[in-house]
C-alpha cells in the first residue's frame, strides 16, 4: 500500500477533508494513473451533498487525466508512462449490455467499499463512481482509460471524460442528430455547451440555448449556438421554435431542474426527441401528458454519458480538439489545487463556472 493525499467525504453536506489513504498496487487487469487534473463535476457535488446516498467515508472525482505509473496483470495495450483519460465507465465487457455495444449500461455491479482505497489506519473508504479522482492518483481497471498523446494538455483531457463525451454523445449517439436537423439545448453550463459543440459539430441547421441567464446564453453562442432564450420568459418555447421556424427535431436537457423537464415536450416537433441527460435528486418527479407524445410520435428517453463507447468516441474527440473543432481550453473556468478543492466546489455551485479543474503537481 502507498499512501496518498485525497479529498474525503465523512458527512453529506460538509466540506470535503484532505487526508492521506491508503492506495493498494493494480491487481490484474487494473492500472494505477498518477494523476495531473481532475474536473469538479455537478455529479460530485450532488453526491457528496447526499443525493443520491450511497456510502461513506468516500472519495468522489471522476473526471481525471494522468499518466500510467503501474499495471497490473493482464493489461493489455497500455503501459507505464502513457498519458490517459480516466472514466467512470467500467464495463465488464461480457453482460447483454456491454456485448450489445453499450457499456455504459454495465449490468455487474461494482462494490465501491472493497475497492483499491483504504483510511490511513486500514479502515474502510468507498471509491465512489468507481474512480474516486479527488486524489493524487487512482487504481482502476483497464477499460476505464483511453490512451492519448502526450501533448494533449492533461486539464484539457480531463474534460473529455465527462462531460464532453456526455454532452457530444447526447447529440451524436443518444440523439442520432443528423445535418440539417435543429436542436434545443435545455442549460448552458457544463455539459450543456459540449451538447451546442455536438450539435455544431453533427451539422445541426438551428442550435436553441435555452438558459436563466444572459451571460450563459451569450457563452453558448461563442460555442456553436446560433439562437439564445431565456428560460424564465414567458412560454420560451415558443420564442425556440420562432427562431428555429418549426420545432426541434431533438431536445437536450442538461439540467437536473424538474421544470427543464416537464416543458422539455413543447420544445419539440412532430417525431422528435427529448434526451434525458440533466439528473435529479432521488425522488423528485415530472408529469406528462402521454397522449401528446402518442398521437405525434414524440419520445422521451434517458442518455447515461452520452451513450459512449470510450475506445471509439475519446480518440475522434480528442482529434477534433487538435484540429481547432472541439472547444476544451475555453471550457477552464478556473485552476484550482487539492486543498482549495471546497472553495472550488462552491464556486462551481454558483452556477457561473464552466468547468473548474483540480491540478496536481503544480
Amino acid at each position: 500500500m502507498k499512501t496518498i493525499k485525497a479529498a474525503v467525504c465523512h458527512e453529506f453536506g460538509t466540506p470535503l477533508r484532505i487526508e492521506d489513504i491508503s492506495l493498494r498496487a493494480p491487481q490484474s487487469g487494473e492500472v494505477e494513473v498518477t494523476l495531473d487534473a481532475v474536473a469538479i463535476c455537478h455529479s460530485d457535488i450532488s453526491f457528496a451533498e447526499g443525493a443520491w446516498g450511497g456510502a461513506l467515508p468516500a472519495v468522489y472525482g471522476h473526471e481525471a487525466a494522468g499518466i500510467i505509473a503501474a499495471v497490473g496483470d493482464n493489461v493489455n495495450g497500455i503501459a507505464v508512462g502513457d498519458s490517459v483519460v480516466v472514466t467512470l465507465i467500467r464495463s465488464c465487457g461480457t453482460c447483454p449490455s456491454c456485448a450489445g455495444g453499450a457499456p455504459t449500461l454495465c449490468s455487474t455491479p461494482y462494490d465501491g467499499d472493497h475497492g483499491p482505497i483504504k483510511t490511513a489506519d486500514g479502515g474502510k473508504l468507498h471509491q465512489a463512481m468507481a474512480c474516486g479522482a479527488f486524489a493524487e492518483s487512482v487504481v482502476v481497471d483497464q477499460r476505464q482509460v483511453v490512451k492519448i498523446s502526450e501533448d494533449i494538455p492533461k486539464e484539457c483531457a480531463a474534460l473529455i471524460a465527462c462531460g464532453v463525451i456526455t454532452g457530444v454523445g447526447a447529440v451524436v449517439n443518444a440523439a442520432g442528430l443528423r445535418a440539417g436537423q435543429d436542436v434545443v439545448v435545455i442549460g448552458a453550463g457544463g455539459v450543456g455547451l459540449n451538447a451546442i459543440q455536438g450539435a455544431r459539430i453533427a451539422g445541426a441547421r438551428r442550435i436553441v440555448a435555452v438558459d436563466m441567464s444572459e451571460e450563459k446564453l451569450a457563452v453558448a453562442r461563442e460555442f456553436g449556438a446560433t439562437d439564445g432564450v431565456l428560460a424564465s420568459g414567458t412560454k420560451p418555447w415558443n420564442a425556440a421554435k420562432s427562431a428555429m421556424g418549426r420545432g426541434a427535431d431533438a431536445v437536450i436537457v442538461t439540467v437536473g431542474a424538474i421544470p427543464a423537464y416537464e416543458t422539455a415536450p413543447k420544445y419539440l416537433a412532430y417525431g422528435g426527441k427529448v434526451v434525458m441527460v440533466g439528473m435529479p435528486h432521488s425522488g423528485a418527479t415530472a408529469t406528462y401528458e402521454p397522449v401528446m407524445l402518442a398521437a405525434v410520435g414524440q419520445g422521451m428517453v434517458g442518455s447515461k454519458m452520452g451513450d459512449v463507447v470510450i475506445q471509439r468516441d475519446i480518440p475522434w474527440m480528442v482529434d477534433l480538439y487538435t484540429q481547432g473543432r472541439l472547444k476544451l481550453d475555453e471550457l477552464i473556468s478556473g485552476r484550482w489545487e487539492l486543498g482549495q478543492i471546497n472553495e472550488a466546489i462552491a464556486d462551481t455551485k454558483t452556477g457561473s463556472a464552466r468547468r473548474n479543474v483540480i491540478l496536481f503537481n503544480r
